[in-house]
């Protein structure tokens, strides 16, 4: 049950496109239900993003920012397997590769309430999802 933010310019005018395909690699990869989505996409004005090479020596143009918070005891190979599928797949909708940045962020059931203030995994109405498969 990952949590995507999704930050990009005010320039890029296909903020659905994005998302659906980070939605369509994290399914492809992880397996996780179509309908297991949960997405916060931010359109904004380009000076509002900085993304500065990070000792790498290529320039960005018009990044995409995603910030992937989830359930931690993926592997490191499924994680690198995840970025590749999500700057494929943006690839395919004008992303260019170098604009994409990903920030992954693992937590545990007890850091997750799916409303009314409630941890829904701890209070059992959620069942905790199985340790993710490794690839």
């Amino acid at each position: 049950m990952p949590l995507v933010r999704i930050d990009h310019s005010d320039a890029r005018s296909n903020s659905t496109e994005i998302a659906g395909a980070i939605h369509d690699a994290i399914v492809a990869v992880y397996g996780i239900p179509v309908r297991d989505r949960f997405q916060v996409i931010t359109s904004r004005g380009a000076a509002t993003i900085v993304a500065e090479d990070a000792g790498l020596g290529f320039d960005r143009t018009d990044p995409v920012i995603i910030q992937i918070f989830t359930q931690r005891g993926r592997t490191d190979e499924a994680k690198q397997t995840l970025y590749a599928e999500i700057a494929t797949r943006l690839g395919a909708v004008g992303v260019a590769p170098e604009d994409v940045f990903i920030g992954y962020v693992e937590n545990g059931p007890q850091d997750w309430s799916f409303g009314f203030g409630r941890a829904q995994y701890l209070t059992g109405e959620l069942a905790v999802p199985a340790a993710p498969v490794s690839l």
